[in-house]
């Protein structure tokens, strides 16, 4: 049971350098594209909570 554990975590962290050595900074146009998707979605979830509130407020 300790060698399975052992070769299981292993390779996970095999795996964490493999991804960890690929990884690299993103360009500043990359950056500002994956800003502008995260605050839509923020802004969408943040108008639905809103609107549901005030469904839910006028129903009961």
């Amino acid at each position: 049971m300790v060698k399975e554990m052992l070769i299981s975590a292993k390779s996970f962290l095999f795996k964490c350098k493999r991804v960890w050595l690929s990884l690299r900074k993103p360009s500043r146009k990359e950056f500002e594209t994956v800003t502008k998707v995260s605050a839509i979605g923020i802004a969408i979830l943040g108008v639905l909570g809103f609107l549901i509130s005030l469904i839910m407020e006028s129903l009961f």
